[in-house]
């Protein structure tokens, strides 16, 4: 039996792990998932496009990789798939509970791991009347937000979003209703408000791996990455903030393979992404003032990552163009200032390691372009162990 990966279209990440499994000798086969029609009737499934029929290829399986990038269509697709017969990593147990912040935050709490003030009210800012009215509810939810937690700082945030988007801070009443307001029900927000305490993190978040094979433990990775800048609260990077790899203390591991076992429940093997915020208050040793000197430092060296991610040669010449990435970030990483950035981060977390809060869990983590490349983790291997190790077991 084999190894399937299923995405919607090849990006990095997928050619990475195609490039990763040439590389262990493994015959990765693809199942596409996008333009597909996948037929159920008394005889059984097929699976085809217009082009071709996957239906014997898909049978021949064992364990698909569900690399789809829409979180919607990743869970229709682990529905699918075991439905069918097939092991999944993710299984769609995990790819649930991932979808949801406010159930991973659930997840988090049932597990007794520490997360920001949260509060979820179930109700949209404005609703439909059967007679065609509208009745306004931002004033009732910011009485409750404002009640609950603290009146200012206050983030808002789309309950399934992505890379930061619709995640808003209001740091008073006025701006907290028109937030309100603007979150209106959506594929990303069905439904409700899910609203945090904001959290005094300092100038980085983490993104922590954890992966578990067949048989064995969960496992956190000694590296993580974490983002950092002071372009924007939101450290991601898509908002403009670097990255960096950086050394984990032992426990803030032992926390995150807990929340691998809270996610993961009773499944075979996974794969997750946890964000994670540290919160330092006034626990700081050097001024942001002089941090933010030393990234304008690094800006011109990683300004030569981002060109290279942009060059168009990584869909026509993926191996050459991984080349160009990897001496990009081997040069930004070489910097005195991206060191000392390193440092002070590996400094912050010693000294607030137990202050540490987990708020999300991603199920399908970009890596080969950052996660690889900085913190030193290569996603694809875990990724295909783990698949191996279902195949190894039964």
């Amino acid at each position: 039996m084999s190894i399937g990966i299923l995405f919607e279209s090849s990006e990095t990440d997928e050619k990475g792990i195609k490039m990763t499994a040439e590389q262990m000798g493994i015959d990765l086969v693809y199942i596409p998932f996008r333009k597909v029609a996948v037929r159920l009737d008394r005889n059984g499934y097929n699976i085809k496009t217009k082009a071709k029929d996957y239906t014997q290829v898909l049978h021949d399986i064992k364990v698909v990789l569900n690399r789809a990038q829409s979180k919607n269509r990743r869970l229709f697709a682990a529905n699918i798939l075991e439905a069918f017969g097939k092991h999944v990593i993710n299984p769609q147990c995990v790819e649930y509970a991932c979808f949801s912040k406010l159930r991973t935050l659930l997840h988090f709490w049932q597990a007794g791991i520490r997360t920001p003030e949260t509060v979820y009210v179930p109700v949209d800012s404005i609703e439909k009347t059967l007679d065609g009215r509208e009745v306004h509810n931002e004033g009732d939810i910011a009485d409750l937000l404002q009640m609950e937690l603290d009146p200012e700082n206050i983030v808002i945030k789309p309950d399934a979003g992505t890379h930061g988007k619709g995640v808003q801070l209001a740091k008073e009443r006025d701006a907290l209703i028109e937030v309100i307001r603007d979150t209106q029900p959506s594929i990303i927000n069905p439904v409700g408000i899910l609203a945090q305490k904001l959290v005094q993190k300092w100038f980085y978040d983490l993104r922590i791996i954890v992966t578990k094979e067949d048989g064995k433990q969960p496992y956190c990775y000694p590296t993580a990455l974490a983002r950092a800048g002071f372009k924007d609260f939101r450290t991601n990077t898509f908002l403009g903030n670097m990255v960096v790899g950086v050394n984990l203390p032992a426990h803030i591991r032992e926390v995150s393979a807990k929340c691998g076992a809270a996610m993961g429940g009773d499944s075979k093997a996974y794969l997750l992404a946890f964000d994670a915020m540290i919160g330092v208050n006034g626990n700081r040793d050097v001024d942001d003032e002089h941090l933010e000197g030393e990234f304008e430092k690094l800006e011109p060296a990683f300004d030569g990552v981002k060109k290279v991610k942009l060059d168009k040669t990584k869909r026509t010449n993926f191996p050459e163009w991984n080349k160009k990435l990897e001496a990009a970030f081997e040069n930004y990483k070489s910097q005195e200032a991206y060191l000392y950035i390193k440092d002070v981060i590996e400094d912050s977390m010693e000294k607030n390691k137990h202050n540490i809060m987990f708020h999300e869990a991603n199920a399908c983590p970009e890596f080969w372009e950052q996660t690889r490349l900085a913190a030193g983790i290569n996603i694809a291997e875990a990724l295909l162990k783990g698949a191996q190790s279902i195949i190894d077991s039964e």
